[in-house]
Order: C-alpha cells, then sequence, then structure tokens
C-alpha cells in the first residue's frame, strides 16, 4: 500500500521550480516529487536491475528447458 506524507516547510523558491517543472513535463506536482524522490533513493534503477534478472526471454526459457530435458534422460544400463 502506498504511503502519504506531508513535507512541511517547502521553500518558495522550491515550490515554484516543482510547479514550472511539473507544467512542462504535463504532470502533477505529486508525480513530479515522486519521480525526483525515486531517482534520489535509487529505486528506479534498482527495480530495473530486478526486471533485467527476473525476466526471461522465450530464448532464455527454451535453453533451461534443453538443459533441463538433458538431465531429465535415464540410463537403462543403470537400472538392471
Amino acid at each position: 500500500m502506498a504511503k502519504q506524507m506531508t513535507i512541511r516547510g517547502v521553500p518558495e523558491d522550491v515550490a515554484g521550480k516543482l510547479l514550472r517543472l511539473s507544467k512542462r513535463r504535463g504532470r502533477s506536482v505529486n508525480t513530479t516529487v515522486l519521480e525526483i524522490l525515486r531517482q534520489a533513493v535509487g529505486s528506479d534503477a534498482r527495480r530495473e536491475r530486478l526486471a533485467r534478472y527476473a525476466t526471461w526471454t522465450p530464448d532464455d526459457l527454451a535453453q533451461v528447458e534443453e538443459a533441463v530435458a538433458a538431465q531429465r534422460v535415464i540410463d537403462e544400463s543403470l537400472w538392471r
């Protein structure tokens, strides 16, 4: 669940810059501030790294299935 926060004491110049930046981007101030915070704490970079490791392409899946299939071959001579 998303956390709600209130930020007090935002200097006028910072507030003005956030408003102008939001208008240039065509986004709300809230969305702009969230983007800035994500960049500042590095959560976007972490999420991208995780996605890179947690996402298989069809080729990746085929390679894994091929490797696993090779291990499932039963050598009948071992069972006699």
